[in-house]
């Protein structure tokens, strides 16, 4: 009996070595597909792969091309990219260039090496993309790189410290930020560009700072429940576009400081209730070329503006062009400017003409005009001068009124006209006969006249005819200018 059974397994041995290496194999199947060397059929069954955790497939020592695991992390299959040493989500079987899904914080593994353990380094012009909630130990280092989510709500960066920290600018996207600290804590050698844009900022310690950029865009964000703003410095152009600042963020939402080229906010809105202010302008201290705030809505009741301007009730320097909701508008087209004389209607002021064909400006010998509702305007030359003090040249509509008597010129006439820089405005002139010493006449003035920086405007007036010494009396003299 055992000499059979030896001679069976033999003979089965034989039959087997005989086979060609080649033969196919079929499970759940006696004919096996012809072009697959194994097929398995099963209604009721599938392929189990091995499974582990992230850490543990990124211990595999040196994969073989190919590989294929279930990740129970990430949810999701994986094979190994001998060409490009890494492993590739099979879902993402085809991608971009320079393209890293990062759907745990074990994926930015490269990146805190190459950040020396201490911050994740990105590289530079490569695709992070977002997906989940990813709870970083370090700060990022952005290194000219691209990080977005798919989704705001969902693809979430939380901090421990800064977020954003270094000297490298890059693009943030389509992301909610959440930290402790400060969101950002960025300080560049005034070359790098930073956009931040269709993001939200939410309950953290502060919004952060950001200094010595190119250039700075910020677009679509929304702030949220942040102790403290952002501090801009040493900017030189800053592009800020749609941004909403609600009611539960605290300190001051956006302080700007230092040397800029250009400063464009638009849109969006601050809702101030506690904050200590909307905007702080008071630490800026050069423009080389033009600031702007364009339909901001300001609302909420607190104080939105912190600003250092030389014109009374306004917020902003003669720099800023600013028209939005809720605060004074502050362009050159609203530049307006006013004086008049505040002595006695009754004695008024007198000064005497001696010489025919001479332009006098009437004022007093003692000034006594009072200069009021002053924007872009300054006033001199015992307030009887108004100075265009904006940036652009503009045409300006001029108005005044008068009400005057000359003493000892029965039969002279006199001529009252509006001077521009020491040249009269023939168009403004007004002319008088005096017909007695105690006559007192209205006099009215108006022109048109193109203003640029620095120039200015007196009322004058001149003896037309006669001679001697004569006593002009002005009892009222106002002058407005818009």
């Amino acid at each position: 009996m055992k000499k059979q059974l030896h001679f069976l397994i033999c003979l089965s041995v034989l039959l087997l070595l005989s086979l060609k290496v080649d033969a196919q194999v079929g499970i759940g199947t006696t004919t096996p597909d012809v072009s697959s060397i194994l097929d398995i059929e099963s209604t009721t069954q599938g392929v189990l792969t091995p499974r582990m955790t992230t850490v543990q497939r990124l211990a595999i020592a040196t994969p073989a091309e190919g590989l294929l695991v279930f990740d129970t992390d990430e949810d999701a299959f994986y094979y190994y990219d001998a060409t490009g040493t890494n492993w590739v989500e099979l879902g993402n079987a085809v991608l971009r260039d320079n393209y890293k899904l990062v759907k745990n914080v074990a994926d930015l593994a490269d990146e805190l090496a190459a950040g020396g353990g201490i911050e994740y380094l990105l590289n530079t012009d490569t695709y992070y993309e977002i997906n989940g909630t990813i709870n970083l130990a370090f700060p990022i280092n952005l290194n000219d790189a691209y990080i977005a989510g798919e989704d705001t709500n969902e693809d979430v960066l939380i901090g421990t410290g800064a977020i954003f920290s270094g000297a490298a600018g890059g693009s943030i996207r389509n992301l909610t930020l959440i930290t402790p600290g400060a969101v950002f804590n960025l300080n560049g050698t005034g070359s790098e560009n930073l956009i931040f844009r269709d993001s939200f900022v939410v309950s953290s310690g502060s919004v952060g700072a950001i200094s010595n950029f190119n250039l700075v865009f910020i677009s679509t964000a929304q702030f949220l429940g942040n102790t403290s703003g952002i501090v801009y410095t040493n900017i030189n152009q800053l592009l800020l576009n749609t941004l909403g600042w609600n009611g539960t963020n605290g300190g001051i939402y956006e302080t700007f400081a230092g040397n800029f080229d250009v400063i464009a906010k638009q849109g969006g809105f601050s809702e101030v209730v506690g904050a200590t202010a909307a905007v702080d302008v008071t630490g800026i201290t050069s423009t080389s070329g033009s600031f702007t705030i364009r339909t901001v809505d300001f609302y909420g009741g607190g104080n939105y503006i912190n600003g250092s301007s030389p014109y009374a009730g306004y917020n902003f320097t003669r720099d800023w062009d600013v028209d939005c909701p809720g605060i004074p508008v502050e362009t050159d087209g609203v530049a307006t400017g006013n004086f008049y004389y505040d002595g006695s209607l009754t004695t008024g002021f007198t000064q005497s003409i001696t010489s025919t064909g001479t332009s006098y400006e009437v004022e007093p010998l003692v000034p006594s005009f009072t200069a009021n509702s002053l924007f872009r305007f300054t006033s001199a030359g015992g307030d009887n001068r108004l100075i265009y003090d904006g940036v652009k040249e503009r045409e300006f509509n001029i108005n005044t009124s008068m009400s005057v008597r000359v003493s000892g010129a029965n039969g002279n006439f006199y001529a009252f006209y509006l001077v521009k820089n020491g040249t009269a405005l023939i168009e403004s002139n007004s002319i008088i006969e005096i017909n007695s010493s105690s006559q007192i006449q209205s006099i009215s003035l108006n022109a048109n006249v193109s203003l640029a920086n620095g120039d200015y405007i007196e009322v004058h007036v001149q003896r037309l005819t006669g001679s001697g010494t004569d006593t002009l009396a002005v009892f009222s003299e106002n002058l407005s200018i818009n």
